[in-house]
């Protein structure tokens, strides 16, 4: 598509061929589905070719899961909550801070495009309207970053081990976007132990948030 992401007019549409196909049942094209109850459906200019310059994916989960980190290459995203609470978590690249927004019903946050980020359930469920300002918005899962790169890669960079790494992201065969996997028994050991570097600024609705509680 030649004029694939924002458009700033209606060129796309021609007088000369009627009008275009306006409406579609977006639920008949599934981005990604972990259950019936963690399901995302997506629209884009695919469905609707007159639809230039945004998209929207409808997203349910439920507590314990959630969209896996990830960044949007090529456009912004607006999160709309329509029901429950959640956690949507930011990285800022321009100052190395970690901001954690938790937000309800009539509430959004906003995410820069390329920006590194997660969405989790903090009710027990949630449902989300996310809007992109690019019809055809590409997105690169942290899972397949972890999987894809050689684990002699992190070792080279970072000076960890890289049969260290490799084992610990060994049970992670396929791209997540809604996780943890059905089978996750081999993600429980320290599942719930969280460690962060504290050379990284972590903030929560903006306000700092001191060591011992993050």
């Amino acid at each position: 598509m030649s004029k694939s992401g924002f458009v700033p007019d209606n060129s796309n549409i021609k007088k000369s061929s009627g009008t275009p196909n306006l409406s579609v049942n977006y639920k008949q094209n599934v981005l990604f589905k972990r259950n019936d109850q963690n399901i995302a459906y997506q629209l884009t200019s695919t469905q609707l070719p007159a639809m230039l310059g945004g998209a929207f994916v409808d997203l349910y989960m439920t507590k314990g899961h959630m969209r896996e980190p990830h960044w949007h290459p090529n456009a912004w995203e607006l999160d709309v909550v329509v029901s429950g609470e959640v956690q949507v978590s930011v990285l800022d690249p321009d100052t190395s801070s970690m901001h954690n927004y938790r937000i309800k019903q009539g509430e959004v946050v906003f995410i820069p495009m390329g920006w590194w980020h997660w969405i989790e359930p903090l009710s027990e469920e949630a449902h989300l309207h996310l809007f992109f300002n690019n019809d055809q918005f590409e997105s690169t899962e942290g899972s397949d970053v972890l999987r894809l790169t050689p684990p002699i890669v992190f070792q080279k960079a970072y000076g960890v081990s890289a049969s260290e790494v490799a084992e610990a992201v060994a049970p992670i065969t396929d791209t997540v976007v809604i996780g943890p996997p059905n089978d996750h028994s081999s993600y429980q050991k320290g599942y719930l132990k969280d460690e962060r570097d504290e050379r990284i600024v972590v903030k929560i609705n903006e306000k700092v948030v001191p060591a011992e509680d993050k």
